[in-house]
């Protein structure tokens, strides 16, 4: 399962954290693949669901029940939209076991749990430090412009794949965007049932009766 996110997304963190015990039960694998969610936005013309200011309130009403019905920890960050840039180069480096995933892990809870955020100097280095890594390695390397070189082109790769948005999960070229459509994730890993293709045929051919203007 290829999970597309930016800690930008308290969604994504929800999604993070509800992962595993799906990947479990279907003894599924997860890849995590950070992108950059401003760009995937911009590649497709639309807006951030917090740029929105109708949308903004509710998502945070809509984010806090979804946590709590879950079980898990919800703060706020010490802003919103922040750069999540360098902590996502980082979650972008080829590191060694399990190391990939417990610093992701360790970089939502800065966000979404405890709400210190992963902005200032030096948070990336310490985050990653208190999981066991060198932080300031990695933080340099996530400096460098390779790091940035991969994490624009797993944004490109997620374009391509068809993603617009984040959480999204990919298996078996199904799509599955956010936290709602885990519980349909979990049903197509178990049943292996996609929506038939004859329906999405007619759906990408179906004209148009109506335009909205701009």
């Amino acid at each position: 399962m290829r999970f597309y996110f930016d800690y930008i997304s308290p969604y994504a963190y929800i999604a993070w954290r509800q992962l595993p015990a799906i990947a479990a039960r279907h003894r599924q694998a997860i890849e995590p693949v950070p992108v950059v969610f401003g760009a995937l936005l911009g590649a497709h013309g639309t807006k951030g669901p917090a740029e929105v200011a109708a949308k903004r309130r509710y998502i945070l009403k809509d984010v806090y029940r979804k946590a709590r019905r879950a079980g898990l920890p919800f703060a706020l960050p010490p802003s919103h939209p922040f750069n999540p840039l360098l902590a996502l180069r980082a979650s972008s480096l080829v590191l060694p076991g399990d190391a990939q995933h417990r610093l992701i892990g360790a970089l939502f809870a800065a966000v979404w749990e405890t709400g210190e955020g992963i902005e200032a100097p030096g948070a990336v280095s310490r985050i990653a430090t208190s999981v066991g890594l060198d932080g300031e390695a990695i933080e340099r390397a996530a400096s460098e412009p390779d790091a940035k070189v991969r994490l624009r082109a797993q944004t490109d790769e997620a374009l391509a794949a068809g993603v617009f948005g984040v959480p999204t999960v990919v298996v078996d070229g199904e799509l599955y965007w956010g936290v709602d459509a885990l519980e349909l994730l979990d049903t197509f890993l178990g049943q292996r049932e996609p929506v038939p293709a004859e329906l999405v045929a007619r759906w990408e051919t179906l004209p148009a009766s109506a335009t909205r203007r701009m």
